[in-house]
């Protein structure tokens, strides 16, 4: 059995409790490198196999894996994050079905779950942003024209960025060019929930120089929208008239 398991978005106590217990009972472990905190690799047992995927191409993962049940082993796939986010988890489970080796999937935190606590915001505020677009700049791998940052920013919704923090000049020219002002609010979360955490915060014309003057350059999601600003409307949820299942309105 193969068990993919989400990490967690950084800090080690933020796996789940079913990810820390299939850690715990593994047999062979293949985790995502330097994108995985090494705190969690700890609770692996003595005998338990170990291998960092940074090393390894798509056949040597699975060849552990069909090794591995071929001995009657347990394997834990361990990514960062969630897996079903950036994760090319998918590949790995059509050869797994292709060999008939079953497998299921442990959710973890993502990373724009941690950045949002990072941030200390809310992604979907009433009157400013009901809506997160999740995505990335297009660089070695590609992105559907229809995808692009230009034509997502034309919403003006929330936005989280992954995989993009090296091309900050061309996300602002794009971010630009699909509607966001100069000023819109934006941020970037370095290395969001791990003990170096840094959180910069500025406008979508200085996320090139916000990442230079902090020497970001990977692991950090950029986040923009007027989410980020202060201003908002009070949820009708909980406005005293307003009723629910479970409260009548004040009259």
């Amino acid at each position: 059995m193969v068990h993919f398991v989400g990490a967690g978005s950084g800090a080690a106590d933020l796996i789940t409790i079913r990810g820390k217990k299939l850690l715990e009972e593994a047999d062979v472990v293949i985790y995502a490198g330097s994108l995985v905190n090494p705190e969690l690799l700890s609770w692996c047992g003595s005998d338990c196999e170990i291998h960092n995927s940074a090393y390894m191409t798509l056949d040597a993962v699975i060849d552990v894996m069909k090794k591995a049940e071929q001995e009657g082993k347990t394997t834990v796939r361990l990514h960062t994050g969630d897996s079903s986010l950036y994760g090319a988890i998918r590949e790995q489970m059509d050869r797994l079905e292709e060999d008939g080796i079953p497998y299921d999937v442990c959710p973890g935190v993502s990373s724009f779950c941690g950045a949002a606590a990072a941030l200390k915001t809310e992604y979907t505020l009433p009157e400013v942003s009901q809506s997160v677009i999740i995505t990335r700049m297009a660089g070695r791998t590609p992105v559907p024209e229809r995808e692009s940052i230009r034509a997502l920013a034309a919403h003006g919704a929330t936005m989280v960025i992954f995989l993009s923090t090296g091309l900050l000049k061309e996300l602002t020219a794009e971010l630009l060019a699909g509607g966001y002002e100069p000023e819109t609010p934006a941020a970037i979360v370095y290395k969001a929930t791990w003990p170096d955490e840094l959180v910069v915060r500025g406008t979508v014309a200085e996320l090139a120089e916000m990442a230079e003057k902090n020497g970001i350059r990977k692991t950090a999601l950029i986040v923009v929208g007027r989410v980020l600003a202060s201003d908002y409307a009070l949820s009708r949820l909980y406005a005293p008239d307003f009723s629910t299942e479970f409260r009548e309105a004040e009259r």
